[in-house]
């Protein structure tokens, strides 16, 4: 009686396929990155300009004129300092620099990439919750 051999790997066809989706997934990765290091930069810069002592009180201009100049500073593109919403509520100053981008991936296939979590209280460096709104 002859045993069949066992056969182990993968066919040509199926490495395509791999190959395919790996890059698939790669190349989104790579498109998506820049964006979410700029967020992180964004966010260092309002979690900086909410903390920051001599702020304290200050004029909504002066707020949004400091964050500009980090914008500017920092090289931050996606976003710029007129859509962040500074506000008074309650006595206290609320900053909120939420924003999404739209990544092109191939074709008609687009990512959006929504930073919501941007909306501080001056003096507090922890994000408001906005789950409930």
């Amino acid at each position: 009686m002859k045993l069949r051999q066992s056969q182990a790997g993968i066919t040509v066809l199926g490495a395509v396929a791999l190959l395919i989706v790996l890059g698939f997934f790669a190349m989104c990765a790579i498109r998506m990155a820049p964006p979410y290091f700029e967020y992180l930069s964004v966010k260092n810069i309002v979690k900086d300009v909410v903390l920051d002592p001599e702020l304290e009180g200050a004029s909504i201009g002066t707020i949004r004129r400091k964050i500009s100049n980090m914008f500017n500073t920092n090289q931050i593109y996606e976003t710029n300092a007129k859509n962040v919403e500074i506000y008074r509520k309650d006595g206290k100053t609320v900053i909120d620099a939420s924003y999404e981008v739209r990544v092109p991936i191939m074709w008609r296939i687009d990512a959006i990439l929504r930073f919501d979590d941007l909306k501080y209280h001056q003096g507090v460096g922890t994000p408001l919750d906005t789950s409930s709104q």
